[in-house]
């Protein structure tokens, strides 16, 4: 390995330990290991070191080949260690604003979804919803209007029809014999009563249906 590669595979690892660092933080800031499940919890580290060990062994094998020495743990910690005490409060700053902007940037994004897109669908769902309720009651006003106009020009015309025939029919009643229509009478005050009679029994029968389970109860 030349000495080159070697100058270029310290300044890597130095950088990688750095980023390790920043990652971490970032790792730890969105996880909130306090209120996850320990399992879940277990899982998102093994994730976590597991791909920084090939993002590490990736920029390692670009840089000389994947060949492992002892100075490249040296060069890791080191940059680690500059992070901590140089880099790590000024990135956690950093972060938090970076957050708050997207967080920020999602609201605003929110609002403007509703001003411009739910909020005039919804005005013009509630409008149309109103133009055809109004519509529909118009058009039922104006259906039982007609029905109410249609019964009276029917009952005055059913008068108009009846009125005569029963004025015919009274007439021809006058005319006939007396002994008939006395005979008439009769025989319909018979078939009157024996109507009479079967509908009071029947109405006993139900009567007697409707106390039995009281009976029984």
């Amino acid at each position: 390995m030349t000495l080159s590669t070697q100058f270029y595979t310290m300044l890597s690892m130095i950088g990688m330990g750095a980023l390790f660092g920043m990652t971490l933080d970032t790792y730890s800031r969105f996880l909130h290991r306090s209120e996850r499940k320990r399992w879940l919890v277990f899982i998102n580290d093994i994730m976590f070191w597991v791909l920084q060990a090939l993002s590490i062994f990736y920029i390692l094998f670009v840089v000389n080949f994947g060949e492992i020495r002892f100075y490249i743990f040296i060069a890791l910690l080191c940059g680690f260690a500059a992070y901590q005490a140089l880099i790590k409060q000024h990135y956690l700053a950093f972060l938090e604003r970076l957050i708050l902007f997207f967080i920020s940037l999602y609201n605003f994004g929110v609002k403007m979804v509703k001003r411009l897109i739910y909020s005039p669908i919804k005005w013009m769902i509630v409008l149309l919803i109103t133009i055809v309720l109004s519509i529909g009651k118009g058009l039922l006003s104006v259906i039982l209007f007609l029905l109410k106009v249609i019964m009276k020009v029917m009952q005055w015309a059913i008068k108009l029809v009846i009125t005569p025939i029963w004025w015919i029919l009274k007439g021809i009643w006058n005319l006939l014999p007396k002994n008939l229509t006395k005979r008439v009478e009769k025989l319909y005050n018979k078939v009157a009563g024996i109507f009479k009679a079967y509908i009071k029994k029947v109405y006993r029968v139900v009567e007697k249906f409707k106390k039995k389970p009281k009976d029984k109860e």
